[in-house]
């Protein structure tokens, strides 16, 4: 497993006048992103979070005012794979899924995931073909390993 960057948030904007961003939570919330304080690669060091309706706002230390808060909008929030907690049997992270050779039981070859989706009824998996159309495969329908996934051909039809 590389020690890739992992996107947990997203600055969205500037919020008053001191330097605080709103930033848009990826995941797990507010708790997995108060569990770093460096992100970056030391670029940016978390000072506070807080709750506001659907986002967080945050200070960070080297953003003073409004005008570098506004800067940093569409800066995304990363911390290194490793830096994440341990995962569970059966757990994996969607970035971790994220590229993975889809393939049926034979070994043949159906195509990558590109995203990974949750519409409410748990996790499905986007997989685009070769020829550029994507089918879609709820999580529990495949066998995921680090470096495949296997499913019945007949979600690819």
């Amino acid at each position: 497993m590389s020690d890739r960057p992992i996107t947990l948030a997203v600055i969205v904007g500037a919020h008053g006048v001191t330097g605080e961003v709103r930033v848009k939570l990826f995941g797990s919330g507010l708790d997995a992103l108060k569990s770093h304080k460096s992100f970056n690669n030391g670029a940016l060091t978390l000072k506070s979070l807080r709750p506001q309706k659907d986002l967080g706002i945050a200070r960070f230390a080297e953003i003073a005012d409004r005008n570098a808060a506004e800067a940093a909008r569409g800066t995304e929030l990363t911390v290194p794979r490793s830096a994440l907690p341990p995962l569970g049997e059966d757990e994996y992270y969607h970035a971790d899924l994220i590229g993975l050779p889809v393939v049926s039981e034979s070994g043949q070859p159906l195509g990558k995931v590109q995203a990974v989706e949750n519409f409410g009824a748990g996790d499905v998996l986007d997989i685009v073909r070769d020829d550029g159309k994507s089918f879609m495969v709820p999580v529990t329908a495949g066998e995921i390993d680090d470096s495949r996934v296997v499913i019945d051909p007949v979600w690819a039809e």
